[in-house]
């Protein structure tokens, strides 16, 4: 299946909640989902009432949206998240963060999670001081996260990490805008994902 080429706006507004796809534009009154806080469509004001099936697949497409892989993927990180011992919910959210491409989004580096993939993919990234361009490369606690000296005179990103602050660091990671270093403090568990998500609506999808 190949990625959604649309405005990502619409993907916001389908499923009803802010996705931050758009960067910066987000944290704005521009933000489509302000502005137009309904479904996408000619009958976008008129759908009738969600079913059940309906309820558990509009999380679990909001879910896959949000951090942007598709559906194979999704499906892998769920099945591994079966297997690791706890609540399998937390497990799946838990593994989406530790993805490379969100923490360099959390770090501030990018705007959003489609501009960190692509900083991961073009080698501006490095991991303990190597390159890592795979963006599903999964952290663990203690890694540095940087960008390479040349990558950090690209506008986009000064503009990102100048307003990272005000958008908010998570408190298990640690920037120093100085220098472009981030570091993952600890793995986060459940309580440290401020996002509401329903994830347990995931899993009964996924199990019915």
């Amino acid at each position: 299946m190949s990625r959604f080429r649309g405005s990502v706006c619409k993907l916001c507004r389908r499923e009803g909640s802010k996705l931050f796809l758009k960067g910066a534009r987000c944290y704005t009154d521009k933000c489509a989902i302000d502005r137009r806080a309904y479904a996408p469509g000619q009958h976008g004001q008129s759908r009738s009432k969600i079913s059940n099936y309906g309820l558990h697949l509009r999380e679990k497409q909001k879910i896959r949206r949000l951090y942007g892989v598709q559906e194979k993927q999704f499906h892998s990180y769920f099945v591994e998240a079966d297997r690791i011992k706890g609540v399998t919910g937390s497990n799946l959210l838990i593994l989406l963060e530790k993805r490379l491409d969100n923490i360099v989004y959390r770090m501030g580096f990018s705007s959003s999670r489609a501009e960190a993939r692509q900083l991961v993919r073009h080698g501006h990234v490095l991991v303990n001081g190597n390159r890592v361009d795979i963006p599903s490369y999964s952290v663990k606690a203690g890694d540095v996260i940087s960008l390479k000296e040349k990558s950090r005179d690209i506008a986009r990103v000064k503009d990102s990490v100048s307003n990272a602050e005000a958008r908010g660091i998570p408190a298990w990671l640690e920037l120093n805008q100085n220098d472009y270093t981030g570091v993952v403090k600890a793995i986060p568990v459940r309580d440290d994902l401020p996002t509401p998500l329903q994830e347990q609506l995931v899993v009964e999808y996924y199990s019915r």
